[in-house]
């Protein structure tokens, strides 16, 4: 295959580890390098497609907002809606990976793949792993396969989807895991092997640049709701509890989600489990069956960052409703 064949991928560079190196005077981690520069450590990528390099960012998690979000969006469809753009790659922070891979999972509207890459180790280390993820992402956004499988996370050779990956360890390189779901699949030295694909897929337009205001409140041993109750007085226009268990917390918490519902602010119940859902099935005060009962959302197995991604969304499209935010939900 000559070189005008292969096929076009869109490199979207945004800062993280993967573009760092160790400053020589404050010895700390910083940005250093940009998407170009990053090109040349993988020599071999020329022989998958051709790459273009976008450098959206340099700084990726600490710039993250909604509008920071739907301008990252709007730069991957345009890549995609060229006709020889196979795939967009976007290389990220892997602190808040996970959420832009869900976020442009919901918003991306394309069959054509996304692949949500950064590392663990910066670009000073001798075994610096962002050549390695970056040549698989190339791998597999030139894949046919690949096709329809949504935004995937590809690091450490393992592929897996948004609305299921986590980051699970601090340092690990093989840190992104997709829980009780597993992975999509894997990139090989010979060919990239898919062995599933996610069912469960969404997608919400943006529409124009008003976004809620949407805070997570987390359960624990002696929790108090008055911060939940403080957001929803200056103005909070949704909520995420992380719960414990399969949305249970305490009665503090409970009467602070009554008193957001009661204020037509529409709460969402996740849990702080790894793995599993949230499910109305325990019906002590504070309990699962009574939040839900008193208008409450539950979560399914959507951890509570993905929850308010996914309430953001429907609040920015209108969606209030706790009839129709359950439905989808429960998608």
């Amino acid at each position: 295959m000559n070189t005008q064949e292969k096929p076009v991928v869109q490199f979207i560079a945004t800062g993280g580890t993967i573009a760092m190196k160790i400053d020589p005077v404050t010895k700390g981690v910083v940005p250093a390098i940009t998407g170009d520069d990053l090109m040349q450590s993988v020599p071999d990528a020329d022989r998958y497609a051709r790459i273009e390099v976008n450098n959206f960012a340099k700084m990726s998690a600490n710039y993250i907002t909604n509008e920071w979000w739907a301008r990252l969006t709007q730069s991957v469809m345009d890549a995609l809606n060229r006709p020889e753009v196979a795939g967009v790659i976007v290389a990220q922070g892997t602190d808040t990976l996970e959420e832009t891979a869900w976020w442009l999972d919901l918003t991306v509207d394309s069959e054509k793949p996304v692949v949500i890459i950064g590392a663990q180790r910066n670009a000073s280390s001798s075994d610096f792993d962002g050549p390695r993820n970056l040549l698989g992402a190339i791998r597999i956004a030139a894949c046919p396969e690949a096709r329809g499988k949504g935004v995937m996370v590809a690091m450490n050779n393992q592929i897996n989807a948004a609305r299921s990956v986590t980051k699970t360890h601090t340092a690990n390189v093989e840190t992104f895991q997709g829980g009780n779901f597993g992975w999509l699949g894997e990139v090989w030295d010979d060919k990239v092997v898919f062995s599933r694909a996610p069912l469960r897929r969404l997608h919400f337009p943006i529409k124009g640049n008003e976004w809620p205001t949407v805070h997570i409140f987390p359960m624990y041993v002696g929790a108090d709701g008055m911060f939940l109750r403080h957001a929803v007085d200056n103005g909070t226009q949704g909520i995420v509890v992380q719960a414990v268990g399969m949305g249970n917390m305490n009665i503090s918490m409970f009467e602070a989600v009554k008193y957001a519902l009661g204020k037509g602010v529409p709460v969402v119940i996740a849990t702080r489990v790894p793995n599993g859902r949230t499910m109305p099935i325990y019906g002590f005060e504070g309990g699962g069956k009574t939040t839900f009962d008193a208008g409450a959302i539950m979560a399914g197995d959507l951890n509570p960052q993905k929850a308010k991604i996914l309430l953001t969304l429907l609040l920015h499209n209108g969606v209030r409703d706790c009839a129709a935010l359950r439905e989808v939900f429960d998608r």
